[in-house]
């Protein structure tokens, strides 16, 4: 399994939003490099949801429903994909992009090393700390 970030201005598409339509099509990424971490994505990958600009912190919890696939928004140009993802849970305690700057053990995190990247892999160590952050009582969300 691998472990992922995605980026969303609440003010557009809010981790709210995300959990009343209870599953996602991630479309929209134009930068190429985020386009290959969307192609990279797996079946069952967990993926962490952060909301940007507005709030600056993790969220909650999802997962990966459906691979690669065209985006169906710009159907004359194959080289941009989505993938389809569902919300899990969401974090109790959200976790601020100020407090993972100052954890030592996130020093490597994408985030905070490339922060315009949309979508962008996560380390399991890494993945696990932040879940660790911020899941003192969450509650799976029933679909």
């Amino acid at each position: 399994m691998n472990y992922w970030l995605v980026k969303s201005e609440p003010d557009t598409y809010s981790w709210d939003d995300f959990v009343r339509q209870g599953k996602a099509v991630w479309d929209g990424v134009r930068n190429f490099q985020a386009r290959n971490n969307l192609a990279s994505m797996k079946e069952g990958d967990q993926v962490l949801f952060y909301h940007s600009v507005t709030g600056k912190e993790i969220v909650g919890l999802a997962r990966v429903i459906r691979e690669a696939y065209p985006d169906p928004t710009i159907p004359d140009d194959p080289r941009w994909v989505v993938v389809e993802l569902e919300p899990l849970m969401p974090l109790e305690k959200a976790v601020s992009l100020q407090r993972m700057k100052t954890d030592s053990r996130l020093q490597n995190l994408l985030l905070i090393r490339h922060s315009r990247l949309s979508v962008m892999p996560v380390g399991s160590e890494e993945f696990e700390w932040i879940l660790a952050l911020g899941q003192e009582r969450s509650q799976p969300i029933n679909h």
